[in-house]
């Protein structure tokens, strides 16, 4: 399953990397393009108390990515 999450702050994050823990192939897309950086370099611009390990977990198997733009629309 291919999921697009609009946003990569507390719900889009959050919730993007749990579908991505579930096996399915997320892309969190996010305006502010200094966010979706930090994110793509291993940063997590919010504390949610075990977040920083499931989104490198799934970054890293390829599940879970971060873009600015959604391509394809």
């Amino acid at each position: 399953m291919n999921v697009v999450m609009v946003g990569a702050g507390y719900v889009g994050l959050v919730s993007g990397a749990c579908f991505a823990e579930f096996g399915a192939n997320v892309v969190c897309v996010d305006k502010d393009e200094s966010k979706i950086n930090a994110l793509n370099e291993g940063g997590i611009p919010i504390y949610e108390p075990g977040l920083d390990k499931l989104v490198k977990r799934n970054t890293e198997s390829g599940r879970l990515s971060f873009s600015t733009a959604h391509q394809g629309s």
